[in-house]
C-alpha cells in the first residue's frame, strides 16, 4: 500500500543540483526557503562515474560526490524537522557507502529515530559488461545506442576497445535506472534515498508516482510522462531560472541573474506541472526560459526513459503568474525493453597546446605552423603512432583593431594517441621548429602547460535489456549503520510489466510550408537576433504568438538549411546525420545532429566538448530574415 498523503494536492519537488560542482548550500537553501515536500538532485554527467572509477577501485576515492555529502551534512537536521524527503543520485559509484555515512551522521545528530535512509543499487554492470557487449547473433550489430538507426554512421574505431582489453580496459559500465526503486523506497517509508546512475529525471518521477499513487502497468503512462518532463525541466539546477538562457541579454545582470535560486516543480495528479521557485530566492521563470530548457538535451519528439516514453509533440507551456509556468500536453507510451548503458574505457592519452597569432596574414601563419609540425612528424616516421591530430583555428582578428588583444586569435593543437610518448612527439616537433616560427607567434612558454599528456576515457553508449538488471532499494533500519541492532531491508524491483520496441525516430522537413517569398523583403541578420548534439529554435517572447513568424521559422529551418549554416563544421564525407521535428504548440523546431561530438564528452576533440555552444554558434550565423519580424513595437530593430 502506498504511503499517499491526502488530499492529493500537487507535490512540490525542489531541485538542489544539476552538476557535481553545485555546492551543498543549495540543498539547505531549498529546505529552509519555503514549503517543499521533496528535494531532488542530479549530480552526474556522463563522465562523472568513470573519472573516479579506478581511484575508487583502488581505495583512493569514496565513490560518492563530495558536494552531495556536503549538502546532506548541512541539511539533515532541517529535513528531519520539516519532514522533507530527499532523493539524489550523488551516491555515484558507491550509493551504499554514502547512505551508511549519512546514517552515521544522523545518529551523531540524534536523528536516528527520525530518518530512514536507503540506497538504490543495480546500475553497476561492470562485472558483466563484456558479455553484454557481444554482437547480436542474428544481425551482427553491437548493442550501440544508435545501431538501429541506419542513417547514423558510427566511426570506424567505435568498438575498437573491445579488441584491446588490456590497453583499453573498461573502467565503468552503469545502466540508467528508472524511478521504480525510488518509488518502492518511498512507499516503504524511506526519508532519504541515495542513488547511483539513475536517469536524470528519475528522482522527480519516483517522488511524483509515490505521492499520487500512480501505477506503472500502463494506466498512468501519461502521468508518468508528465513527471518525466517536470524532472527534465528542473534537473539542471539553474537552467530554468536564468542559467544557460539564450535570452539572458534582455535581463538586468545585477537584479535578475546574480545568485540564482534553483527551481521547483509542482506536479499535479494528472502529470501536468507548474515550474516555479521559492519567492525569497532570486531568478526569473518565464515561458521562454521553460521552452529553452525543454528543448535542451532532447532526442526529438520522443523523450526516452526506462519507465515511460514521453511524446512531446503537443506539449504546451503557459505563464500563469509571476515566476510560474504551467506545462501540459505530454503523452506517454510504454517504455522500451532496454535502457542506456554508459560504458567508459581507457582511451589512451591526449594533450593540447595553444599558439597565438596577431593581425596580418593570420591564416597563412597557421598554415606554416601546421606544415612545420606535420613535416617533422613525417621525418621522424611517427605519424602512425598518433590517432588524432587537429589544428583548430579559434577566432577571427578584428579589422582595423583598437587593441592588440582585438587582433589576436589562437591555434589549438589537439592530439590523442595510445601512449604518452606519442603525444609528446607532437610538442617536440613544434619545439624542433620553434625558431622558424611565423612573425609575432605568442603563447605560454611554460613547458608544464605545453602538450602535457593526460589519460582520457573513451565512451561507448550501449543498451542493455531491463530484464537482466538486478535493481533494488535497500533501507537501513534500527538506528543507523554501525549500531548492533541495524538491519538492512532489501526490496527488489522488477522490470517494467509493459514495454514496446522503439519505433524509428521521426525526422521530417516542413509539410506544405509557405513560400519564403510570401513573407516580404528580408535583411541579413544573425538568426539569434530573431556523441550527438541537439538544438532547438523558437521565437523570442515578443514574437512567440505571431503565427506568420512560426510559419516562416518552420519553412526556413530545414535539415539542408542547418547543414548550410554549419558551414565548414559539416564534414566533407557527410559523416553526420540530421533529424528534425516540430513542436507546434511551442512554435519550435528541433534538430539532432548525430556524430558532431565524436566519441563523446570524455574523449571529444571538439573545443566545445559538451556541445553547449552549438546553438549559440548557429544563432550567430547571418540569414535572410523578413524585415517585418525585425520591427519592434517602438520601431527599433528587435531580435528573434
Amino acid at each position: 500500500m502506498s504511503n499517499i498523503p491526502s488530499p492529493r494536492r500537487p507535490i512540490r519537488i525542489g531541485n538542489c543540483s544539476g552538476a557535481a560542482v553545485d555546492p551543498g548550500d543549495i540543498m539547505y537553501e531549498q529546505a529552509v526557503s519555503g514549503p517543499i515536500d521533496v528535494i531532488t538532485g542530479d549530480y552526474l554527467a556522463e563522465a562523472n562515474l568513470a573519472q573516479a572509477a579506478e581511484a575508487y577501485a583502488e581505495g583512493k576515492h569514496p565513490g560518492w560526490v563530495a558536494s552531495a555529502w556536503d549538502g546532506l551534512q548541512k541539511s539533515l537536521r532541517v529535513v528531519a524537522e520539516r519532514r522533507i524527503k530527499v532523493v539524489i543520485n550523488g551516491g555515484a559509484l558507491n550509493p551504499k557507502g554514502l547512505a551508511v555515512q549519512c546514517a552515521e551522521e544522523a545518529r551523531r545528530l540524534g536523528l536516528e529515530d527520525q530518518l530512514t535512509i536507503a540506497w538504490v543499487e543495480g546500475d553497476d554492470l561492470l562485472p558483466d559488461v563484456r558479455e553484454i557487449l557481444r554482437p547480436d547473433a542474428q544481425s551482427g550489430r553491437l548493442p550501440h545506442l544508435d545501431a538501429e538507426n541506419s542513417n547514423v554512421k558510427l566511426a570506424d574505431d567505435t568498438a575498437s576497445f573491445l579488441d584491446d582489453p588490456e590497453n583499453k580496459k573498461i573502467v565503468a559500465a552503469n545502466a540508467y535506472l528508472g524511478s521504480r526503486a525510488i518509488r518502492a523506497g518511498l512507499d516503504a517509508g524511506a526519508d532519504i534515498i541515495i542513488c547511483g546512475r539513475v536517469a536524470d529525471a528519475s528522482p522527480v518521477m519516483g517522488a511524483a508516482a509515490w505521492w499520487h499513487g500512480w501505477s506503472d502497468d500502463g494506466g498512468d503512462f501519461d502521468r508518468l510522462a508528465g513527471a518525466l518532463v517536470a524532472g527534465h525541466l528542473i534537473e539542471c539546477s539553474y537552467y530554468v531560472t536564468g542559467g544557460n538562457f539564450a535570452g539572458f541579454d534582455e535581463y538586468d545582470i545585477g537584479r535578475d541573474l546574480l545568485g540564482l535560486g534553483c527551481p521547483i516543480a509542482e506536479v499535479d495528479a494528472g502529470g501536468a506541472c507548474v515550474i516555479t521557485k521559492h519567492e525569497t530566492l532570486r531568478g526569473v521563470i518565464t515561458e521562454e526560459m521553460v521552452k529553452c530548457q525543454l528543448l535542451y538535451e532532447l532526442q526529438g519528439n520522443m523523450y526516452l526513459n526506462s519507465d515511460v516514453n514521453a511524446d512531446l509533440t503537443h506539449v504546451a507551456v503557459c505563464q500563469v503568474g509571476k515566476d510560474r509556468v504551467h506545462v501540459s500536453g505530454t503523452r506517454g507510451r510504454p517504455p522500451p525493453p532496454t535502457t542506456k548503458l554508459a560504458v567508459f574505457y581507457r582511451g589512451g592519452y591526449q594533450g593540447e597546446h595553444t599558439v597565438n597569432a596577431v593581425g596580418y596574414a593570420t591564416p597563412q601563419k597557421y598554415d606554416l605552423l601546421e606544415a612545420q609540425v606535420r613535416n617533422q612528424l613525417k621525418k621522424w616516421k611517427c605519424e602512425q603512432e598518433i590517432d588524432v591530430l587537429e589544428f583548430q583555428r579559434v577566432g577571427v582578428a578584428q579589422t582595423n583593431p583598437r587593441s592588440q588583444l582585438a587582433a589576436t586569435t589562437y591555434l589549438r593543437i589537439f592530439v590523442q594517441a595510445a601512449t604518452a610518448d606519442a603525444v609528446r612527439r607532437v610538442s617536440a616537433a613544434w619545439a624542433y621548429n620553434f625558431m622558424q616560427h611565423f612573425p609575432g607567434m605568442g603563447g605560454t612558454l611554460d613547458w608544464r602547460l605545453i602538450m602535457n599528456p593526460v589519460p582520457f576515457l573513451g565512451y561507448f553508449p550501449a543498451v542493455v535489456r531491463q530484464d537482466r538488471l538486478h535493481e533494488s532499494v535497500n533501507l537501513l533500519e534500527s538506528g543507523g549503520a554501525t549500531s548492533a541492532a541495524t538491519t538492512t531491508r532489501r526490496i527488489g524491483v522488477r522490470a517494467p510489466k509493459v514495454t514496446e520496441p522503439l519505433a524509428p525516430r521521426l525526422s521530417y522537413d516542413p509539410v506544405a510550408p509557405r513560400s519564403l517569398d510570401t513573407f516580404g523583403p528580408t535583411a541579413m541578420v544573425p538568426l539569434g537576433d530573431g556523441a550527438n548534439v541537439n538544438v532547438g529554435f523558437t521565437p523570442r517572447a515578443r514574437l512567440r504568438r505571431d503565427e506568420d513568424m512560426w510559419q516562416w521559422l518552420r519553412a526556413f529551418l530545414t535539415r539542408d538549411r542547418v547543414k548550410q549554416m554549419m558551414g565548414e563544421d559539416w564534414p566533407r564525407d557527410d559523416l553526420y546525420y540530421i533529424e528534425r521535428v516540430e513542436f507546434p504548440e511551442l512554435h519550435a523546431v528541433h534538430f539532432v545532429i548525430y556524430g558532431a561530438l565524436g566519441r563523446g564528452v570524455s574523449s571529444s576533440a571538439r573545443l566545445d566538448c559538451l556541445g553547449k555552444g552549438f546553438a549559440e554558434f548557429l544563432r550567430a550565423v547571418h540569414v535572410p530574415v523578413p524585415r517585418r519580424f525585425l520591427e519592434a513595437k517602438n520601431g527599433a530593430t528587435s531580435r528573434l
